[in-house]
């Protein structure tokens, strides 16, 4: 299946945060928390619905994204970070994998 790209502002269940989506936002940017509500990147389709919890980061490739585990069932996943993302809760998960 490809990503669907929805638009959607949602307010942040953690911190509360007003996010204006893109259509590919997939976290809070002040925060870095996230739900786990897709199967696929915006189907919409998972019905765990536990918060992501961010715990980790990982440079690869150029890219730096944020590792994010669900706190109802322990699934992992990552995002790509964007330039409106909070670095330093960015800075205060890094690692590093070569």
């Amino acid at each position: 299946m490809s990503f669907l790209r929805k638009i959607e502002d949602f307010t942040c269940e953690h911190c509360g945060f007003t996010v204006s989506g893109t259509g590919y936002t997939n976290h809070c940017p002040k925060c870095l928390w996230s739900k786990h509500v897709d199967i696929h990147p915006g189907d919409r389709a998972n019905t765990c619905g536990g918060m992501m919890r961010p715990v980790g980061s990982i440079y690869k490739g150029g890219e730096i994204s944020v590792i994010q585990r669900c706190e109802k069932c322990n699934f992992e996943k990552k995002n790509k970070i964007v330039s409106e993302d909070n670095f330093d809760v960015l800075v205060s998960l890094a690692k590093t994998i070569s």
